[in-house]
């Protein structure tokens, strides 16, 4: 048996974070090498969950000693921390999956227009590879760097892609009204996600300038072909619970719309994708809470296109997305780990 590949987890001490490490434990073919985290803690210190699973210490981030114990880094890092990172550990050789957006945008100006934060890094972001298996699988196998995306896009851009790549509706009727749990917004402590602000309450925000509406147009142009653009309105939602991302998007159809024959549509093509369920229940949270799983389902109501799709904002929209990408990377089944 082929011994196992050293990985590093920059930035350990988030909740993506946590769950990225329990599913490399179970992963056959890798060993976590390194960890790095400003609190400088044991990982089971930092997640008690870790405990008799780990041994492992926090250290400084140091690229010639990542680059001796692994080939490959996931950043867990905040947006625009990871582009100061990424070139030290791409010039030693280590191949790295991004959980932040710094490489998600493919153009520099429309990255410092939505993140205020010029891009330093331009070399990587030309190079970088979408991270959504589902649409890319061809080009992450060979890619150094990885722009995994966040829970909201891949909750979107799954649900859509199927009628933006037909070419089946009005790509500037696309309406996203989307809800996330209060995990999705980090681990550090914020007024908005504190226990009495979000409890039995549900509220929108970031309305009309969500930072995540130009990576959705992006990849939806990409998925049309014709370069004709994608634009949607998104507004996100926190919703108190944990986890668990929940979307439902309208859409005006080009021409009539049969329910039966676009859950076929859908479940044609996805069918190489393990991770997408097309169903025709109505899904909900609890079904992919927990799992590396997509639900999604299509409904037609007074000639408009409703498509309905949840996922675990921490697994299938972070950690788990990221670990498809590892599998791919590594050449082992897509699989592994996830199920």
């Amino acid at each position: 048996m082929a011994e196992p590949v050293g990985v590093a987890v920059v930035g350990a001490s988030g909740y993506a974070a946590r769950e990225l490490i329990q599913i490399l434990l179970r992963h056959p073919g890798v060993k976590i090498a390194m960890a790095t985290s400003r609190q400088d803690e044991r990982l089971d210190a930092l997640h008690p969950s870790l405990a008799s699973r780990i041994d492992l210490a926090c250290e400084p981030f140091d690229a010639d000693r990542m680059a001796e114990r692994c080939k490959f880094a996931f950043l867990g890092l905040p947006h625009t921390a990871s582009m100061a990172i990424v070139p030290s550990l791409r010039e030693r050789g280590v191949k790295v999956i991004d959980l932040s957006a710094d490489y998600r945008l493919a153009d520099a100006q429309v990255y410092e227009d939505w993140y205020g934060h010029a891009h330093t890094d331009a070399a990587g972001l030309g190079e970088a590879v979408y991270g959504l298996p589902e649409l890319f699988r061809d080009a992450i196998p060979p890619a150094g760097l990885i722009a995994n995306p966040g829970c909201y896009t891949s909750t979107s851009i799954l649900a859509l892609a199927p009628l933006v790549a037909e070419d089946l509706i009005d790509r500037k009727s696309i309406v996203i009204d989307a809800k996330s749990g209060v995990s999705g917004a980090g681990r550090s402590p914020k007024l908005t996600t504190h226990f009495p602000e979000c409890n039995e309450s549900l509220s929108a925000y970031n309305v009309g300038r969500h930072r995540h509406t130009p990576e959705i147009d992006q990849v939806l142009t990409t998925v049309a072909r014709d370069g004709d653009p994608v634009e949607v309105i998104f507004t996100p939602h926190l919703i108190p619970m944990d986890r668990g991302i929940f979307a439902t998007i309208y859409a005006s159809p080009k021409g009539p719309a049969v329910e039966h024959d676009l859950i076929e549509l859908y479940r044609s093509f996805y069918a190489d994708s393990p991770f997408v369920r097309v169903v025709t229940h109505l899904p909900g949270t609890k079904d992919s809470a927990y799992t590396n799983f997509c639900d999604i389902t299509v409904r037609v109501v007074r000639g408009r296109i409703l498509v309905l799709a949840c996922l675990d904002n921490l697994i299938k929209g972070a950690s788990g997305v990221a670990v498809q990408n590892l599998n791919l990377m590594l050449g082992v089944p897509e699989t592994t780990a996830l199920l």
